[in-house]
């Protein structure tokens, strides 16, 4: 993804400003409804100088006001929320069987969405069916005239921290990939920025940074599809995502298990992905790659797929509790497809996960981890919330 970096002295005013807008705009993506009076409180500004930098924030459509808020012992002020009608955030995942596209607001509220089947195919041939949902979707009439803030794309695959290379996809069969390039040759005109990141650490970033009130101090989100993965996010002004140095942060999926075991995509012997990964469930059972998993699944005998779902939840159990130690976050989301497969899987899961993550620190507290169970789009949804995160530090403009 793009780093961006602010070549101005310190003392500058203009950047003095910035940092006054991305402290209230942060503080309000935080705790939104908060009055002028609190804000100056939270972000220990001045409410002249809060004041000052919210007037042109409303007028250019990133914030909006709310009703009139009576305080004990002050005069009553009106609450202050991300404007919801003047931008709009693009995010896209590029998966394995799926192709999802999701327009939102600068809250994360979907606008609109796209999900299309996509086969095994090429890095262009995939940007182009992209760029195509892309222009389909920018016609809905839900968007009306907002403004177009970028597009941030999602792949199942690590990308280097400091440039927009995709260095594997082993489902897809993808290597060293600039898909952003391939995206900009089929989609020229698109205004705004354009960024990609692992599908794992966006669906994180997003479920953090749309977090308001109560965001948790790290949080680790566990992609349970076609493969798995994770990704890592620190909390802050944005909330950082933990890559490593060459992307490979939160490929669990990789990891060595029982190295004379079945041959991975990867090339490996017994990696993870072979206990438990969607793909490894359609060789098992004999689903084919066109066919719904959950719901071929739910075609088959139970006594056929029981064992087997029961092996592949116990082993996702133990991944829990595999990054529970290592990486300790403050909270655990599952996404993915196979969270779809029910009681017959995630129960083992949770189970197995619940058993052993305390015998280590009995005195620790339990984490229960939060399963997502409706639809697929925490990857698109975190794509566009980076969108923002990056647009708000671009902003450095006269507004």
């Amino acid at each position: 993804m793009t780093r961006l970096s602010d070549p101005r002295p310190a003392g500058d005013l203009n950047s003095l400003k910035q940092r006054n807008r991305l402290a209230i705009l942060d503080a309000l993506r935080r705790m939104p409804g908060m009055t002028r009076t609190e804000l100056a409180q939270k972000t220990g500004l001045t409410k002249v100088t809060v004041g000052s930098a919210v007037m042109p924030l409303l007028e250019s459509g990133w914030l909006e006001e709310g009703s009139l808020q009576r305080r004990r012992g002050g005069r009553p002020g009106r609450e202050l929320f991300p404007g919801e009608h003047h931008h709009l955030l693009l995010g896209a995942e590029v998966g394995v069987h799926e192709l999802r596209v999701l327009a939102c607001t600068l809250s994360g509220t979907p606008l609109a969405k796209r999900c299309i089947p996509l086969s095994k195919t090429t890095p262009d041939a995939a940007a182009r069916q992209l760029a195509h949902e892309i222009t389909t979707l920018l016609e809905n009439d839900n968007l009306g005239a907002r403004r177009l803030l970028g597009v941030g794309v999602a792949l199942p695959g690590p990308v280097m921290p400091d440039e927009p290379l995709l260095g594997l996809a082993p489902n897809l069969g993808w290597h060293q990939v600039r898909f952003l390039d391939l995206l900009a040759h089929h989609l020229p005109a698109l205004p705004g920025i354009r960024l990609m990141d692992n599908e794992s650490s966006l669906a994180a970033f997003g479920e953090l940074y749309f977090a308001t009130h109560n965001a948790p101090e790290s949080l680790l989100f566990v992609s349970a599809d076609t493969g798995i993965g994770s990704g890592l996010v620190e909390n802050g002004a944005p909330p950082r995502i933990i890559r490593g140095v060459h992307g490979l942060a939160g490929e669990i999926g990789h990891t060595l298990l029982d190295p004379e075991g079945t041959l991975c995509h990867c090339g490996n012997h017994g990696c993870a992905e072979t206990l438990v990964s969607g793909w490894r469930l359609r060789q098992q059972l004999g689903i084919n790659d066109d066919d719904d998993l959950a719901e071929a699944i739910a075609a088959l005998p139970e006594d056929r797929t029981g064992p087997v779902l029961a092996r592949a939840g116990r082993a996702l159990g133990m991944l829990l509790h595999n990054l529970h130690h290592t990486l300790n976050p403050a909270e655990i989301v599952i996404g993915g497809t196979l969270t779809a497969l029910g009681p017959a899987f995630m129960e083992p899961a949770l189970g197995r996960f619940a058993s052993t993550q305390r015998r280590l620190l009995p005195e620790a507290t339990l984490i229960t981890p939060r399963v997502l169970t409706q639809g697929h789009l925490p990857p698109a949804r975190g794509a566009a919330a980076l969108v923002m995160a990056s647009a708000l530090a671009a902003l450095d403009e006269p507004l």
